[in-house]
């Protein structure tokens, strides 16, 4: 029975399994761990410019709904074939919301959408979603927010974020400098580049921090350092950032600091305004500024759902809509991505 905490006070409701027992449950066979190393490396080859393809990280804003996950999953994987030659396209599977107060924090946390926060049965609900969308061919991407859950899923992914509240953190740049796969930083909610810039340096070199092995034990861990970081930029609390001339103060940013520029735009969040039916317009941006000659730009991220808009959680929702930030719709996503591919063929 889960206890109520007192003020000041927390309680165990209930031990979780570690990360080593989820994994042996849902594993990731020798086979499979080879097709997400080839997953990795595609990702790792774009966003170092070995590979002239432009990266698109798309999906829901959150997952709720593993069936509607993955019936976009499967619209996403036929579309990715068709668009192959000029976009590695990468599905969001994102299982934790950072949150400004409160709220839902998703599917890792309450996957029943009722405040139970069954967190043993979100945490296999979540590898079991990432395991079957890999297996669709997509790389997987998320971001990764509590430290303490990565080892539950960094064994499947193919790219990940530090969301604008956390890139300032020690404690997720440490992580970082432990993960094999690519991570983007994203600015700080003020609009700041600086701040990821740092994380990023922080995270190539090599650290000794406390954290939890696979065992679920506390232990003193060390990282070799990750170098496969790139900046995300979102816009922030006096606008967007993905114009020309914000992109170029980015890169010249990035240089002075020693790192070779490589950058996303999230065309959703403060870029859109919060408005999702923009990001066909932004991407459009960032194709014109790649299609002039732009070289840092080599990733856009991009929020869309089965279905158009956002909704609140409660009884009675309409399938493949958003319940976080509002989404595109997949009818315009697909139309868009087209179009994007069309464009870099010439």
């Amino acid at each position: 029975m889960q206890q109520k905490p007192t003020a000041g006070c927390s309680t165990v409701s209930y031990e979780l399994p570690n990360p080593q027992q989820l994994r042996q449950q849902l594993p990731v066979s020798e086979q499979f761990a080879e097709t997400i190393t080839r997953q990795r490396n595609a990702v790792r080859a774009v966003l170092n410019q070995t590979d002239n393809r432009l990266l698109v990280v798309v999906g829901p804003c959150s997952i709720h709904d593993p069936q509607a996950a993955l019936d976009y999953a499967k619209r996403l994987a036929q579309l990715a074939q068709r668009v192959e030659g000029q976009l590695l396209l990468a599905m969001r599977v994102y299982i934790e919301k950072p949150r400004t107060t409160v709220g839902w924090k998703g599917l890792l946390y309450d996957p029943h959408l009722d405040g139970s926060y069954d967190m043993r049965s979100g945490l296999e609900l979540s590898r079991s979603l990432m395991l079957q969308v890999a297996q669709m061919g997509l790389p997987v991407a998320t971001e990764l927010l509590q430290p303490l859950a990565a080892q539950y899923f960094a064994d499947i992914l193919s790219w990940a974020a530090i969301g604008a509240r956390t890139s300032e953190s020690q404690i997720h740049r440490e992580m970082v400098s432990g993960l094999a796969l690519p991570v983007g930083f994203k600015n700080g909610t003020d609009g700041s580049v600086q701040v990821a810039i740092d994380a990023m340096r922080s995270a190539a070199y090599g650290h000794q921090y406390m954290g939890v092995d696979e065992q679920g034990q506390i232990a003193l861990l060390q990282a070799a350092g990750n170098t496969d970081t790139h900046l995300v930029l979102r816009g922030g609390q006096h606008g967007s950032n993905y114009d020309a001339l914000s992109v170029r103060a980015a890169s010249s940013a990035m240089e002075q600091s020693g790192l070779q520029p490589s950058i996303m735009v999230d065309c959703n969040h403060a870029n859109s305004g919060k408005n999702p039916l923009r990001q066909p317009e932004i991407l459009g941006d960032v194709l014109q500024q790649k299609l002039s000659g732009n070289k840092s730009l080599r990733a856009v991220m991009i929020e869309s759902h089965l279905e158009e808009g956002s909704q609140a959680l409660g009884k009675s929702m309409h399938y493949g809509v958003s319940v976080t930030d509002a989404c595109l719709g997949w009818a315009k996503t697909e139309r868009m991505l087209l179009e994007a591919a069309e464009q870099l063929a010439g």
